[in-house]
């Protein structure tokens, strides 16, 4: 097997911690997510609880969440986005990457690791978060995200420092990674302009969906992926997007990778 190959196998199983003797799903001692949003997580099948190796399945298909992997995405999801870029970069598809709601940056890393090993140097890859959690919903002005209570789960506040640092100890932090720290509303329209090759967007929200389709969907080339994490877990981003898809008039059909990641490829104009 290619060495690159092995690599990113590595590293995809570093990032999602499948790659260690015990799968700890859940803090130790005691579970870090709120009485109030374990029941939320339950109601849309995800399972925030400590897990032993007989339960990979969950960590593969990402009902978790995951205590010290990179990212929520699970084993699916993760190699789809790689999938993705080796597929841009076979068919020379112009642009950037960029992950819209990050969390600890393991999808971004991969994406990073992969233009590496394909010896991209050109590519930039975007991370575009508050890094301070999900906003408040704004129920007046989207209905969809009335009663939403993911800005009151400190375990999705992760900053940029921390995520920094944890490209660094992997050896992918360079000028070619870029921060986008803010909300959506306000950093995405700076970058409206460039080219994209994948777009992958996980902000649970309808407005924070709405915003990340808005602004990254003009930019993104012919051939290029649109990958969206929360379609089949939460009915506020599913339905931003089936209300974007049908203002903009896209008639490619959406793929589905597992149980809630969902992906389209754009066709030629």
């Amino acid at each position: 097997m290619d060495a690159g190959v092995r690599y990113l196998d590595l590293l995809e199983q570093t990032l999602t911690h499948t790659a260690y003797s015990r799968l700890d799903i859940g803090r130790p001692g005691g579970n870090p997510v709120s009485r109030r949003m374990l029941r939320a997580l339950r109601r849309v099948g995800i399972v925030p609880l400590r897990m032993t190796p007989g339960d990979a399945a969950i960590r593969g298909v990402g009902r978790d969440w995951p205590v010290f992997a990179h990212t929520m995405v699970g084993v699916q999801r993760l190699h789809h986005v790689r999938r993705c870029v080796e597929t841009v970069l076979a068919d020379g598809v112009p642009g950037d990457l960029i992950e819209a709601g990050t969390w600890r940056g393991g999808v971004a890393m991969l994406m990073r690791a992969t233009l590496d090993v394909h010896h991209d140097g050109d590519r930039r890859v975007y991370l575009a978060d508050s890094f301070a959690g999900l906003p408040a919903p704004r129920g007046q002005a989207y209905p969809a995200d009335a009663g939403a209570r993911w800005h009151r789960e400190p375990l999705l506040a992760v900053s940029a420092d921390e995520v920094r640092a944890s490209f660094a100890r992997l050896g992918l932090l360079d000028e070619r990674v870029r921060f986008l720290e803010g909300l959506f509303a306000d950093t995405l329209p700076t970058v409206a302009a460039r080219t994209w090759a994948v777009v992958r967007l996980d902000a649970d929200m309808y407005e924070s969906t709405m915003d990340g389709l808005r602004c990254l969907w003009p930019g993104l080339a012919p051939g290029g992926f649109l990958i969206i994490d929360d379609y089949g877990a939460v009915a506020a981003c599913r339905h931003a997007v089936d209300d974007f898809r049908a203002a903009q008039g896209i008639r490619t059909p959406i793929e589905r990778t597992d149980w809630t990641g969902a992906w389209w490829r754009r066709e030629a104009a």
